[in-house]
């Protein structure tokens, strides 16, 4: 709705949505074999994201390369919305 009502003032509206980031903080909930065993075995590419594995399209999305890009909801979770 806001990259409809926004484009026509040159903004652009788009949104990221991560899997859980493995930092020191979640690690303390994540980390435990019970929870990470079975939700790591759910996602396809079978890790937990890192800062950086978010960042990057983060940047993409703030950058010119991506000036025609808007309204997207872009998933950052290594294919577990995918199944």
């Amino acid at each position: 709705m806001s990259a409809l009502e926004l484009g026509q003032y040159g903004i652009r509206v788009n949104s990221v949505n991560p899997t859980v980031v493995m930092t020191p903080m979640s690690a303390w909930y994540w980390g435990r074999p019970e929870i990470e065993g079975p939700f790591l075995e759910a996602m396809p590419l079978g890790r937990w994201a890192t800062e950086d594995d978010i960042a990057g399209p983060i940047v993409f999305l703030l950058s010119d390369a991506a000036a025609m890009i808007s309204g997207v909801s872009l998933p950052i979770d290594g294919g577990y919305t995918s199944r």
